[in-house]
């Protein structure tokens, strides 16, 4: 089974949001995380060429 990537970035993006309201000093390490995911999954198409 296979998730589009459409799919998964409001999903990362609703977990960090609501891990940044219950945790703020978590902020640096979330938006780290985030852009990194994001990162990957834009270049995912390009990779599986």
């Amino acid at each position: 089974m296979t998730m589009n990537m459409i799919v998964i970035q409001p999903l990362v993006a609703l977990i960090a949001g609501v891990l940044i309201l219950l945790v703020p000093r978590l902020l640096n390490m979330i938006v780290a995380i985030y852009l990194i995911v994001v990162g990957i999954t834009g270049l995912m198409p390009h990779l599986m060429r």
